[in-house]
């Protein structure tokens, strides 16, 4: 199929890259005429792993092209996908303001049938918006409205899509339902089921699954908290619990509370739904103040053990939301960091990845390190916010030589408790017992 591409975030660029992947003819639409330039010369703005091998395959063979020009992309695609960007608003709703506004440029420039996909994550009844606004300017047999909410996981969001655990398809029209069948039939060849349901379902099964697995990880860090109050050890409790088939095992681990470009938007935007047609979901509003609170606790923790934090370096291991990628949006490491500025501490700071991304917001306002062990010279403790693969297994001997006193405050409880006690350190992770060995300074 002929196919436009609209965005080229995260969700618009791997979509339109592994559409590509399997033989179709992508156009990818952005407004940024630098980043657009900066694609077409092999560059990508985002770190996606895998993303590079396909990218570079598709557009050396000419499937995937991109253009500032949506008239141009449009014209013989069969097929537009909207993923542009919803940020919550004051109030917590999705601004709908780039989807609805491309959707009124649409409206002024299709000429033949085209199928309008909503791939952003948008509230109930958004296709029925979009639709609105094409149908002013539109006949009606000219196009289609889908809602087709997208499920990737940044740092696999290529395999996800590649091979995706399901593909929700909203929509009314058998045709439309049709074209996305066939679109997406070599990404399920396996037997994974194309759920065809009405738009407002389809739209609220995102945010519900969304939603729920934030809730899972919001529980996970309470019973943590709970665990740290009477002894117990939340690694054996999670164990426990995930070996019950009814709970199961993914998403019962613990940490600094959740952050990036979905969970936190999606909750709040679902809460807001909820008072607009004035439903108190008193669960959403619950996940949401106890992850506010949580992405603190090694703030919390620091703040107690020292007393005073002015004039403490603090190194800091992890800056993204999570690992294998480079995506801050409300990341825990953030909000620890400004805490420890205010505090007058001193932090420096390393990340595979997101050292540009975090730059941008604070500037030298802290320090930025080489790598990993750089970050630890002198540091009165060790901060770890996102669980990279090389923090998992470090030299403890080199954190040793380097720090001005062994003490580290685990975010994501990398550690095994007696290795840790072994080589000396004082050790505070979550929901876990303490390794008390302390080196104030």
């Amino acid at each position: 199929m002929n196919i436009a591409v609209v965005g080229t975030g995260y969700v618009g660029l791997v979509s339109g890259t592994c559409f590509a992947e399997t033989g179709n003819n992508v156009i990818c639409v952005d407004i940024d005429a630098a980043k657009v330039e900066r694609m077409r010369n092999g560059e990508i703005p985002i770190y996606e792993p895998g993303l590079d091998v396909l990218f570079e395959r598709n557009t050396n063979q000419g499937r995937l092209s991109f253009t500032t020009d949506l008239a141009a992309a449009i014209e013989d695609a069969e097929v537009i996908f909207l993923a542009l960007p919803t940020p919550p608003g004051e109030d917590g709703s999705a601004d709908l303001s780039y989807i609805l506004g491309v959707a009124s440029d649409l409206s002024k420039i299709i000429k033949s049938y085209k199928v309008i996909v909503d791939k952003s994550t948008v509230p109930v009844g958004t296709a029925e918006k979009v639709h609105a606004i094409l149908a002013d300017n539109l006949s009606e047999d000219l196009f289609d409205v889908v809602s087709n909410p997208e499920f990737l996981r940044e740092g696999v969001a290529v395999d996800d899509f590649l091979k995706p655990d399901r593909v929700v398809v909203g929509t009314s029209s058998e045709r439309a339902a049709k074209v996305m069948q066939n679109l997406y039939a070599p990404f399920v060849r396996q037997g994974n089921p194309i759920y065809v349901m009405d738009e407002r379902s389809a739209e609220m099964t995102k945010y519900a699954a969304n939603s729920y697995l934030a809730t899972r990880i919001t529980f996970m860090n309470e019973i943590a908290n709970l665990c740290e109050q009477t002894g117990a050890n939340v690694d054996h409790v999670r164990l426990g619990m995930g070996s019950d088939t009814r709970i199961g095992k993914r998403f019962l681990f613990p940490g600094v509370g959740f952050g990036g470009s979905c969970f936190p938007k999606d909750v709040q935007a679902l809460g807001r739904t909820a008072k607009q047609h004035e439903y108190d979901f008193k669960l959403l509003n619950a996940v949401l103040d106890v992850n506010a609170n949580q992405r603190l606790k090694i703030f919390d923790k620091l703040s107690n053990f020292f007393g005073d934090l002015k004039g403490k370096k603090i190194g800091m291991w992890g800056l993204a939301f999570k690992p294998e990628t480079d995506d801050i949006r409300e990341a825990p490491a953030l909000y620890t960091i400004e805490k420890l500025i205010e505090a007058g501490a001193k932090v420096k700071v390393f990340d595979p990845e997101a050292m540009d991304n975090v730059k941008a917001i604070f500037g030298d306002k802290i320090e930025y390190a080489t790598d990993q062990y750089d970050a630890l010279v002198e540091a009165d403790a060790l901060a770890i916010m996102t669980e990279w693969a090389l923090f998992r297994t470090p030299s403890f001997d080199v954190m040793s030589k380097v720090m001005r006193a062994k003490n580290i405050f685990d975010g994501r409880n990398l550690y095994d408790l007696a290795y840790v006690k072994q080589a000396g350190f004082y050790y505070e992770s979550i929901g876990r017992n303490k390794i008390d060995q302390k080196e104030k300074v």
